[in-house]
Order: structure tokens, then sequence, then C-alpha cells
């Protein structure tokens, strides 16, 4: 089911993105984020954009959420898309699924870019996004460090 998302759900949210923050290079956040700031960052976000989350048998398996691009009022038709899953709920079609309910409330919304920040490699969520419509507009190189590495940055674009 999925549904948006409510503040009780910060415990799940946060250890399904504390498990990326622990083990990998896909988010460069560092150290672990409680649910109280995982709470607080749900309650900023949708103050002006969707968030919604994957929930099967009362567990939340993924979330997705678009916020603003930059802050510049030229921009405020661009939103960055986030999403995670479980670790051990990929290749099931979650992905996919978020994304159906996302792209068209932002589409509803006016919103006339989405854009995805994906550390490479990263080849699950390159093909998501690539099947989705996204494409691939650039690469920053050695942009980021974590777990003494250097960490490329790929950003791709869907344009309604």
């Amino acid at each position: 089911m999925i549904r948006d998302v409510e503040e009780k759900d910060a415990i799940g949210i946060a250890s399904i993105y504390n498990y990326y923050v622990d083990k990998t290079w896909i988010t460069f956040e560092q150290e672990a984020v409680s649910s109280f700031v995982m709470a607080e960052r749900i309650r900023s976000t949708t103050e002006n954009y969707p968030w919604m989350v994957f929930e099967e048998d009362g567990k939340i398996l993924g979330y997705i959420y678009a916020d603003r691009w930059k802050s510049r009022a030229a921009y405020r038709y661009t939103v960055e898309s986030t999403i995670y899953l479980d670790k051990d709920a990929g290749r099931k079609g979650i992905g996919r699924k978020l994304y159906t309910e996302l792209l068209p409330r932002l589409k509803e919304m006016g919103i006339k870019t989405v854009v995805v920040c994906i550390a490479i490699p990263n080849e699950a969520s390159i093909g998501l996004h690539e099947k989705l419509g996204f494409r691939k507009v650039g690469i920053f190189t050695k942009v980021g460090y974590k777990f003494e590495t250097w960490i490329d940055v790929g950003f791709w674009e869907l344009v309604f």
C-alpha cells in the first residue's frame, strides 16, 4: 500500500535510511539520523511537497519524496526526488510503484522538471530512473568522500 507519510513513520524511515548511511556511499550523510531528526525533515518537506511510503503488513519497505531543487525563485518549477527502499525490498517493483504515485502529483503541482542525484556506481537506481524516462545529463567527478573513497555523482532529469 502506498500512502502519504505520517510523522509516526519517522522511525521506520530512519531505519531504512540509516542502513545506507552506515553501510554505503549512496548517501553522503555520515552519521545515523535519529527518528526525531527524520520527523523534522518530514514536517519541513511536507509543508510544500509530497512524501509517500510503501507499507506492507505494517512495515515500511520504502519511501519517496520531492523537495525544492535550489532556493532561487527561478527554480520553483524544478524539484529533486529522493527514494530509498529497505535493503531487502529491492527488485520487487516498489520503486516504480512509488514513482507512479509521485510523478503525477508533481505534474499537478505545476512542476516541470524532476532531478535525481545518484552516487555512482548504483546500477539499481540508474536502471529504475532510466526505465521511468529520466535521462542522464551529467556527472560530477569525485565530489563526495566517504569510507576513504572518492565518489562521483550523476544527475538525471525528467521533464514533463
